[in-house]
């Protein structure tokens, strides 16, 4: 069965194009001109992602990220303006999954696609297996991250960073091999700046103090590790 993809942007031409090519790809693919009803529909409908754009007229795509994200964990890709790292920052945080700057090559977008339905396609496939650090509960077979078994609030590519972590404890992960080990690619500088928000939401998740991490230690120069604790230690 073809996976369902929802776009969500006012540029007609754009959004056609947009059509013509992923559905010669082999998606479904369905289009809103605008945040209302893409908004509407992303919460109604059974999508496997949402390209969402973050300039609309009404609500923007902002807005939209939030609504959804409040409500489901259908990965969202979003459209932002080129340069503007604030707008890309903000998607961030607010749940999104990735981001791609316009203007962009369609492959790009098919790649970014590809590499996060891959990672949600994947999760299905994989054999329970849990990860215990005192409060801290990692399931993989749920995708599901409990703090004093209250379930943390994170995005599918928040939760893949911090079980890549996790599984790797005690070892230093680079910026390179993160991006390598989740598929981010080479395509522009700015994924090691979304690198160190999604980590700045996965502390604020998961820590007591997220300014002092407990879990997820940074390795000044070198990149993140996650630090277990040890026995008798509290956590």
């Amino acid at each position: 069965m073809a996976e369902h993809i929802l776009l969500v942007d006012d540029d007609e031409r754009l959004a056609e194009m947009l059509l013509v090519y992923l559905r010669g790809r082999g998606f479904e693919a369905s289009h809103r001109a605008n945040g209302k009803d893409g908004l509407a529909a992303a919460l109604t409908g059974r999508f496997d992602a949402v390209i969402l754009d973050v300039m609309m007229p009404g609500i923007d795509g902002f807005e939209v990220c939030r609504q959804v994200r409040a409500h489901s964990q259908v990965p969202i890709l979003m459209l932002t303006a080129r340069g503007d790292d604030l707008d890309r920052i903000v998607g961030l945080e607010l749940g999104a999954d990735d981001y791609l700057p316009k203007p962009f090559n369609p492959r790009e977008l098919l790649a970014r696609l590809t590499a996060v339905l891959r990672r949600t396609r994947g999760s299905a496939k994989t054999e329970g297996t849990v990860l215990r650090f005192g409060r801290l509960v990692i399931d993989k077979d749920a995708r599901a991250v409990l703090v004093n078994d209250q379930r943390a609030d994170l995005t599918g590519r928040q939760f893949d960073l911090l079980w890549l972590l996790a599984e790797r404890a005690g070892r230093v992960q680079s910026r390179e091999q993160i991006m390598e080990a989740l598929g981010a690619g080479d395509f522009d500088s700015s994924v090691d700046r979304s690198i160190d928000v999604h980590i700045s939401r996965i502390r604020s998740a998961i820590e007591e103090d997220p300014k002092q991490p407990r879990f997820v230690q940074t390795v000044r120069g070198a990149g993140y590790v996650f630090s277990p604790p040890r026995r008798g230690e509290p956590t």
